[in-house]
């Protein structure tokens, strides 16, 4: 029995190709973990506070030591780490938009990179704390970025790769539901990406 945390961060709604597939990686989670329980969370339903220089210094003030009104500037903070940390199995909707993530997603992370609580330096650099979690990324594209030309393009695959490693969640797969706007390739694009997924 796991508990899931679905990302949702698609400006599309139900003609999201990256709901779409994040759907499928859930209930083929669920398939293999009967009983987990599911938590989803459309970052594009909620105001994100943008990240601004009073929230920042905030983030680096003892938790015993914030005022009421200093708490409440990182409550949503506080929220989505909590939710984070309580997941054993994350999986995030990200659509490549202009070559990279959406902008409430970027969002999310900015208030999930918490120091000393997310992420921590030790004397040989950087150390995650958001260990044990296994991440599943459903990635949309009107292009084909996985390989060819495009590849050079993809700041969404290896952004996440990297980033979430640096916090500790090293353990990623990205499925693909790419070329949905390329003739010759749209038409059984969702049926490809959909038949790749496989949950270890």
């Amino acid at each position: 029995m796991k508990h899931i945390l679905h990302l949702k961060s698609s400006i599309q709604g139900k003609e999201s190709y990256s709901i779409k597939l994040g759907h499928t990686i859930v209930k083929k989670i669920q398939d293999k973990y009967p009983g987990s329980t599911l938590e989803e969370l459309n970052l594009v339903d909620i105001e994100i506070p943008h990240l601004n220089p009073a929230v920042l210094r905030t983030f680096f003030i003892p938790g015993d030591q914030l005022t009421e009104e200093e708490k409440e500037s990182i409550r949503f903070s506080d929220e989505v780490v909590k939710q984070l940390l309580a997941a054993d199995i994350i999986v995030i909707g990200a659509p490549l938009i202009n070559f990279t993530i959406p902008t409430v997603l970027k969002a999310w992370i900015d208030h999930i990179t918490r120091a000393g609580i997310t992420f921590g330096y030790g004397e040989n650099g950087p150390i995650g704390k958001v260990t044990g979690k296994k991440v599943y990324v459903a990635m949309s594209s009107g292009g084909v970025y996985s390989e060819g030309p495009g590849k050079a393009n993809d700041f969404v695959a290896p952004y996440l790769k990297a980033f979430l490693g640096f916090l500790g969640m090293t353990d990623l797969t990205v499925f693909r539901a790419e070329g949905l706007k390329v003739p010759g390739v749209k038409e059984h694009a969702m049926e490809k990406a959909i038949d790749s997924i496989m949950i270890d």
